[in-house]
């Protein structure tokens, strides 16, 4: 079955062509070109992937929230409220670490800035289908030694169901090698996703991270490759 894919973007020459090339590639593709009605179908439907503009037109959005403001940041963050767990691309002319932060804290998984190569979007899209846990109904997933984490409030419970206290950058740090389990997550990608832009990583302090979820889920859990980073085992 042809993946679905949900699309948000006002710029009707892009959007034509985003849509044509990836249905020409197998893919099932709703188009929306502003936040309210991408809110009631996102709401409505399960799109396997969304593809979202950041600065997008409101429609009508009051209807849905009268606090609401209108960007893709805002329609990510309402749909992952809603429990909708399926990966998120962002499309963004935004260049500010502060902007790129307030994206991944909406809940969405990559970032592409504009102008980009079609190709580089066709690889990002399939390299997100092709983890499995987004595809499962519950947003709760089952890690090494039984525990479940669950990848919307990013918390982690033990196999009696009781919570085991993370600290910040545990859950992130967890949530993002999570996300991107089976492959080796760079050291400069975690100190990005992971800290604040008005923070400093250092090695150490990520060392110590690593190894407190290696004492929960198992020495196994997560490997490390001089290099490439650390990675999560699928």
């Amino acid at each position: 079955m042809a993946a679905k894919l949900l699309l948000v973007e006002d710029d009707v020459l892009l959007s034509s062509m985003l849509t044509s090339i990836l249905q020409e590639k197998g893919f099932s593709v709703c188009l929306c070109e502003d936040v309210q009605s991408a809110m009631e179908v996102g709401y409505e439907e399960h799109f396997d992937l969304y593809i979202f503009d950041v600065k997008l037109p409101s429609g009508d959005v009051q209807k849905v929230d009268s606090s609401l403001e209108s960007n893709g940041f805002t329609l990510l963050r309402y749909l992952r409220e809603a429990g909708k767990t399926s990966p998120a691309i962002m499309l963004t002319s935004l260049a500010q670490a502060s902007d790129v932060k307030e994206g991944f804290e909406s809940g969405c998984d990559d970032y592409i800035r504009k102008p980009f190569d079609v190709e580089e979007l066709l690889l990002r899209i399939n390299s997100l289908l092709k983890r499995p846990f987004y595809h499962q109904d519950s947003p709760t997933i089952t890690l090494h030694n039984g525990v479940r984490f669950d990848c919307i409030q990013k918390t982690l419970y033990s196999p009696q169901g009781e919570l085991i206290a993370l600290t910040n950058k545990e859950r992130e740090l967890l949530a993002l090698l999570v996300q991107k389990r089976g492959q080796f997550v760079s050291q400069d990608e975690i100190f990005e996703r992971v800290w604040s832009y008005d923070e400093t990583p250092t090695s150490m302090a990520l060392r110590v991270y690593v190894k407190n979820l290696r004492k929960i889920l198992g020495k196994e859990s997560i490997i490390t490759q001089r290099f490439c980073g650390y990675c999560y085992k699928a």
